[in-house]
């Protein structure tokens, strides 16, 4: 019979708990290494996205934005492959997508707003110039036949031409010919091209209408022409009857003889006044914002619209917050039954798509099919939307439904957090319930809701959903130079600017933008400083 000792004991588990470390240390292996493969994946993705980006960039001849993007590039890959730096390994998506959606977002605006981006101003004076004297190109009538044969590169066209020399060369609407030495040649014609796509027959026929639009700059003076093709297998030279003089910076139209000046106001324009089109973007320093506060086409329309945007976004919170909070204090009551059913009942309006909602209550409130109208009111022809006071009464009614759940269910929060004992102590000292809830509850309310309130404003002051889709701005006020409705607010009122319309002004709009900004900003700094006071209450 043998006999186990506390040392035979120590000696079997020693292999045990060896057995158990070796498993946790391949465990935490195995675990690391999966969160090493995660990584490399998807910096690999970051990478391959970035490197597509940087050729692009180089391609253009962006070199701030590629030099940026390399940057920025490295510094990610130095983060996360670097050990430690735990915290700017979180920060940095963040920091990225800020800079991106926000900070550049603010300062490319503020930036146009300090030019005349607009239409027939919107590209640089190389391009303006380009479409000019492409848009009166006429065929020279004894022009040799150019061979061509048409490619593609990353969805850009281009012709690969053969002169009659059989010399070849490549080139597109951007680009001026260019001199290809490896090229193939077949028949005597470059059918093929190092990097470039050949279209077969069946893609010339379905790309006919840009193929025929297509004019080939044919070297880097605009005034030697350009080659067109009329069906993608020969082109011809054409010239313009517009003559440009880099050196005096004019534009002569040879059939007229009317020259055409350079005058630093971003397109050349006739001793009489009369300004070429497309021009070209400058910076114009703070001309958008003088045309906005002097020029009274504008000023009128922009102070009635700021009015009634503030007028619109206060009435709009105020009405909210005390339809909720009254809601909210009736359903708050214990007595009252069936609490849970019209709580639910009261949030279904803001359980729905606003935008939805609003489309709804536009043909609810159609003058002539409406529900309103047809069934209501028996029939009645009452234009809630096309009528000026009527439209404004109708967006402060739609917005009075889609808002009061919000803040019906923000005020029964804060109302269930007020101790009831502060309620019991003044009942006890003889206070009505009028004077409990003024001098208590509602104090306390305005701890919690205030800042919400502020926040209401300032999606209220910039709501272009509710705009947009009720009354579209309208009716139209005639008698403005920009196109502005009696209910449009700032933010629609930039819209319309910027995207509708025969002329869209970018540069104004964005000043516009700017201006909205400062309001914003300004009314929100001084907001939140007043609910300062109301923290002593908390």
């Amino acid at each position: 019979m043998s006999i186990i000792t506390d040392e035979d004991v120590a000696n079997e588990e020693k292999p045990n708990r060896r057995q158990r470390q070796a498993a946790r240390i391949a465990e935490a292996a195995s675990a690391g290494l999966k969160a090493i493969l995660v990584k490399i994946i998807l910096l690999g993705l970051v990478d391959a996205i970035a490197l597509y980006a940087l050729f692009v960039l180089f391609a253009k001849g962006q070199w701030i934005v590629f030099g940026l993007v390399l940057a920025v590039t490295l510094i990610v890959n130095w983060i996360y492959f670097s050990p430690g730096k735990l915290p700017a390994k979180y920060l940095t998506p963040g920091v990225i997508f800020l800079v991106i959606f926000q900070i550049f977002a603010v300062g490319y605006t503020a930036y146009i707003g300090f030019t005349n981006y607009s239409t027939g101003h919107n590209s640089d004076k190389d391009q303006a110039v380009s479409a000019l004297m492409s848009s009166a190109l006429e065929r020279v009538p004894d022009s040799p036949t150019y061979a061509v044969t048409v490619v593609d590169r990353v969805g850009t066209l281009s012709l690969l031409v053969t002169d009659p020399d059989g010399d070849v060369s490549i080139g597109s609407n951007d680009e001026p010919l260019q001199r290809v030495s490896d090229a193939t040649v077949e028949g005597g014609k470059a059918v093929a091209a190092a990097g470039y796509t050949s279209l077969s027959f069946q893609d010339v026929v379905a790309r006919t209408d840009e193929i025929t639009k297509m004019a080939v700059p044919y070297s880097e003076d605009p005034n030697d022409g350009s080659l067109r093709t009329p069906d993608g297998r020969n082109a011809y030279l054409y010239l313009s009857t517009l003559v440009y003089d880099e050196q005096a910076g004019t534009m002569t139209n040879t059939g007229t003889g009317v020259v055409y000046s350079d005058t630093g106001e971003g397109a050349f324009t006739s001793p009489d006044g009369e300004a070429m089109l497309p021009g070209w973007r400058i910076n114009v320093g703070f001309d958008n914002f003088v045309r906005a506060f002097t020029d009274e086409g504008i000023r009128g329309p922009l102070v009635s619209v700021t009015i009634w945007t503030f007028f619109f976004a206060g009435i709009s919170v105020a009405s909210t917050f005390l339809l909720g909070l009254f809601l909210a204090i009736v359903f708050n009551d214990l007595r009252m039954k069936g609490r849970k059913f019209y709580r639910v009942a009261m949030i279904l309006p803001y359980a729905f798509p606003a935008f939805l909602s609003a489309l709804v209550w536009a043909g609810m409130l159609s003058e002539s099919f409406g529900f309103i109208n047809q069934v209501l009111l028996g029939g009645a022809q009452i234009p809630w939307l096309t009528n000026e006071w009527l439209a404004k009464f109708s967006i402060l009614l739609v917005n009075l439904w889609l808002g009061f759940p919000y803040m019906f269910l923000v005020c029964t929060g804060a109302l269930q957090s007020i101790p009831e004992e502060l309620q019991e102590a003044a009942t006890v000292d003889g206070a009505s319930p009028w004077a409990v809830f003024r001098l208590i509850k509602l104090p306390l309310l305005l701890v919690s809701v205030a800042p919400l309130l502020i926040a209401s404003f300032a999606f209220n002051f910039n709501n272009f959903n509710l705009i947009y889709m009720l009354t579209g701005g309208g009716p139209r006020d005639a008698e403005a130079s920009v196109n502005v409705g009696a209910t449009d607010i700032l933010i629609s009122m930039v819209y319309k600017v910027a995207f509708t319309g025969q002329t869209r002004d970018y540069g104004l709009a964005s000043a516009f933008s700017i201006i909205i900004f400062i309001l914003v900003a300004v009314i929100s700094i001084i907001s939140f400083r007043k609910t300062k006071a109301l923290e002593d209450l908390n």
